[in-house]
């Protein structure tokens, strides 16, 4: 039994800031949440961790991650999407990726993203039983997309072989508590019409769920017009898979209708603000996407297109957007930024009965952030400092399913020197 006592708890299920009060941890899972006092007369044999200028909440959910690209960071920078991805991403993916390149970089990203408070990431990449793997040996929480495409590489020749290896990784780790799996064709540019028949049919039989670009820029639109006729989600509607299981990122681009027809269909959207700038993809209409009714959470995207895994700073940039691109300053206020960034995350990868609230009988995926520094004082709302004015240093102290996988800024789940040591062995193969 585990008593944590921070100074403000911010439990998002339900909306509001709790003062003296206690969250009490059972192994992998919340069992009590009172006043201080009464924990403490109620507990009095239980671990206490005393938290005394500490915002605690639920963890962070990146809700779209190539958790393995941190590997290139920094790889192609200040290039128009299209031209990034076919003169200098592929390429080099196509000369490096393998199992190692894929666990050496998805345990460098969740090193990266533990100590900024995300506990959760729902990843797309090839290789799933490395990010698997990784994900596992590190104690994170990993919802693992497997990646489908048309195209060879040297993880598979076609999309049957695609398809084929998720099918083979998703039973292997079938039963896992920490990881969860997802079909994730592409994108509508680079997946046939029989390909996305048949990713729709699996997913259905296996209970999954389905993640995948959508809309990110003006000329997959401008592609999918001059191919097919019809805009790509019109395309995808046709072809049955719009709905609740669906995960789509970005989301950039969308007229009236669309956001009507997302809104219809329960589809999940994850904003990506700064791989959206970073790319010049363009403005998401967050603001009447979530006034639609449409749950959006919130994601980082690769490490090459960000350059960092740090959802406090998309947080922030998220809000400002949205206002910024509204005209309205009242549009995505900060207790509905920490929502998307949580709860929201949950509902999109359907675990929202495990994780993303602070609720007994959840998972205890719980952060502390310290709000001491002089950046974050005066504090009269920890929920607005939370958004606006804290960073990912000011996180302290991390559990996941109960098990405290980093405290007082130091890793206890992995060897943050060892991840590092890969991660320079890679630079050198790649800059060679």
């Amino acid at each position: 039994m585990h008593l944590l006592l921070p100074r403000w708890l911010i439990a998002i299920e339900p909306r509001g800031v709790l003062t003296d009060h206690a969250l009490v941890i059972d192994g992998e899972r919340i069992v009590d949440l009172l006043p201080a006092p009464a924990a403490l007369a109620r507990y009095p044999e239980a671990e206490v961790t005393r938290l005394p200028e500490h915002a605690l909440l639920p963890g962070l959910i990146n809700l779209h991650a190539h958790s393995a690209m941190t590997l290139l960071r920094g790889y192609g920078d200040d290039l128009a999407l299209m031209t990034w991805l076919n003169d200098h991403i592929w390429p080099a993916e196509g000369k490096h990726v393998s199992d190692e390149f894929v666990f050496d970089g998805t345990l460098l990203a969740i090193a990266e993203m533990i100590a900024g408070g995300t506990t959760c990431a729902n990843d797309m990449y090839f290789h799933h039983g490395a990010v698997a793997r990784a994900a596992l040996s590190s104690e994170f929480r990993m919802m693992v997309g497997c990646s489908i495409l048309e195209f060879p590489n040297a993880y598979a020749a076609n999309a049957d072989g695609y398809i084929r290896r998720a099918l083979e990784c998703i039973d292997e780790f079938r039963g896992e508590n920490l990881v969860g799996f997802t079909l994730a064709p592409h994108a509508p540019y680079t997946v046939s019409d029989d390909t996305f028949r048949r990713v729709i049919t699996l997913a259905d039989e296996l209970q999954i769920g389905i993640h995948c670009h959508i809309h990110e820029t003006q000329d997959e639109i401008a592609g999918s017009l001059k191919q097919h006729g019809v805009r790509p989600l019109a395309r995808l509607a046709g072809l049955g898979l719009l709905g609740n299981h669906l995960i789509a990122a970005h989301m950039v681009h969308t007229t009236d209708e669309e956001i009507a027809l997302l809104a219809r269909h329960g589809v999940h959207v994850s904003h990506n603000p700064a791989s959206n700038l970073k790319l010049s993809s363009g403005f998401a209409r967050i603001a009447d996407q979530l006034a639609a009714g449409i749950n959006v959470g919130i994601g980082t995207d690769g490490a090459a297109s960000n350059n960092k895994l740090d959802l406090f700073a998309e947080l922030r940039l998220a809000a400002l957007l949205a206002k910024g691109a509204s005209g309205n300053p009242e549009a995505l206020p900060a207790w509905q930024a920490l929502e998307m960034a949580t709860l929201n995350g949950a509902r999109a990868l359907g675990w929202d009965d495990r994780i993303g609230s602070l609720r007994p009988g959840k998972q205890a995926d719980v952060i502390a952030v310290d709000l001491s520094a002089a950046g974050t004082q005066p504090c009269y709302d920890p929920v607005s400092h939370l958004v606006y004015a804290a960073d990912r240093n000011q996180v302290s102290h991390v559990w996941i399913a109960g098990r405290n996988v980093y405290a007082a800024h130091r890793h206890l789940s992995l060897d943050l020197a060892d991840a590092q040591a890969r991660a320079r062995r890679w630079q050198s193969r790649i800059s060679a």
